[in-house]
C-alpha cells in the first residue's frame, strides 16, 4: 500500500504549540513581572507593562506560544527565578 500526498503531509503534522500563562497574585511586585517579561521572555518595554496589568487585572495572561519543551522550561525557569526572590509568582501551560 502506498500512502497518496495528502495522507503523507496530514503524517507529517506539526508539533502541537503550547501557551506560557502568568497567573496574578497579590505579593509579586509589577517590577519582578515586568523585569521577568523583559529578559526571560525578551518582550518590549510596551509589550512588559501591558502584559503586567492584563496579568494583574484579568489574573492571567499568555505570555508566548511555543513548542511543549520551551513552554515547560519557561514555566521551570518563571518558578525558579521568582522563588529566588522570594515570590509566589506561578506560570502554567497549555495546549494552544
Amino acid at each position: 500500500m502506498t500512502l497518496t500526498e495528502s495522507e503523507t503531509a496530514a503524517e507529517q503534522r506539526l508539533a502541537p504549540q503550547w501557551k506560557v500563562i502568568l497567573h496574578n497574585d497579590e505579593i509579586t511586585t509589577f517590577e519582578f513581572v515586568i523585569e521577568l517579561l523583559l529578559t526571560l521572555f525578551h518582550k518590549s518595554a510596551r509589550e512588559a507593562v501591558e502584559l503586567t496589568y492584563e496579568v494583574h487585572n484579568s489574573g492571567s495572561a499568555i505570555v508566548v506560544v511555543t513548542s511543549l519543551e520551551r513552554a515547560e522550561l519557561y514555566v521551570e525557569q518563571v518558578r525558579s527565578l521568582a522563588r529566588g526572590r522570594g515570590y509566589p509568582l506561578v506560570a502554567t501551560m497549555e495546549e494552544a
